[in-house]
């Protein structure tokens, strides 16, 4: 028996507390998945501004509870303190059994790669906070960010693959970059097959997307190479910052299949998004 320990806290992304606590806790325990682990024991990490009602904390950690109990995992306390801005998340401690571990760093040439939730997070809830997007758009993404990952970890777990990372603040090839890195390998990625939420497109072409997003574009100058038709929108959507993304998985061909149909009898959508290469640690994102 082995321990996984992660923690990640960050302040509010949407405007109903409820939502807030439950997609954070759905976050905090995505790394722990994301190797394929079981998630068991929780601490609460909490920054709130003593001026605000209390019993708005008190709707984040129903919410974070509720998510808790889903996942079955016992939060056995934490920590509260005074701050300007409300933050929360947790501290995670999840269960492996040793050598059975999945890293981002066993990537192969050959293999497949499947994502397992659809991108854009990041710009629809920026245009939540300037409320100029559709609440039936704005929804969906709460829906999705909210959703755990544990269905996709276990059948990865059931399949056996080679590699695999969550998606969160580095967006989609900012967490790929970090898997042909540590696997010294390179990736190439089909636009068109990248799933995207309902309406991140056409807010991305009205000018919003997050600062974050904007950064992690800047930081990939040199790791990927872009196909001259790709436009600074779908550049921006690939970069994406996310929370509470999917799990992308690098699988090999032959098992590939039975992936997907893991995924899919567990009421997932995988989308094959593109393959290992051999060569440097680049992407090479194709229309």
């Amino acid at each position: 028996m082995a321990l996984v320990l992660t923690a990640d806290f960050f302040p509010p992304i949407v405007d109903d507390p409820y939502q807030f606590g439950a997609i954070a806790a759905a976050n905090a325990f995505s790394d722990v998945y994301a190797m394929g682990g079981r998630p068991l024991l929780a601490l609460n990490l909490v920054c709130f501004p003593v001026e605000l009602p209390k019993d708005m904390l008190g709707r984040v950690l129903e919410g974070a509870s509720d998510k808790a109990k889903e996942a079955g995992v016992l939060i056995v306390g934490g920590h509260t303190i005074d701050d300007q801005e409300p933050k929360y998340g947790m501290a995670v401690t999840g269960l492996i059994k040793p050598g059975q571990q999945v890293t981002n760093a066993g990537a192969r040439p050959g293999d497949v790669l499947v994502l397992t939730k659809p991108i854009g997070t990041g710009i629809i809830t920026t245009a939540g906070k300037q409320g100029v997007v559709d609440e039936g758009v704005l929804a969906e993404a709460v829906r999705r960010m909210a959703q755990l990952n544990r269905d996709a970890s276990e059948a990865m777990m059931e399949v056996g693959v080679n590699a695999c990372t969550d998606i969160t603040g580095f967006g989609l090839l900012g967490h790929l970059r970090t898997v042909v890195r540590a696997s010294g390998v390179g990736a190439i990625v089909h636009l068109s097959r990248v799933p995207l939420l309902s309406g991140a497109l056409e807010l991305v072409k009205k000018g919003i997307a997050p600062g974050g997003t904007h950064r992690n574009l800047s930081s990939l100058d040199r790791d990927v190479r872009w196909a001259p038709s790709i436009s600074q929108e779908h550049r921006l959507l690939l970069c994406d910052a996310q929370t509470s993304g999917g799990l992308l998985i690098s699988v090999s061909q032959k098992r590939a299949d039975a992936l997907l149909r893991a995924l899919e009898s567990r009421g997932i959508e995988p989308a094959v998004i593109g393959e290992i290469v051999e060569g440097e640690a680049q992407i090479r994102v194709v229309s």
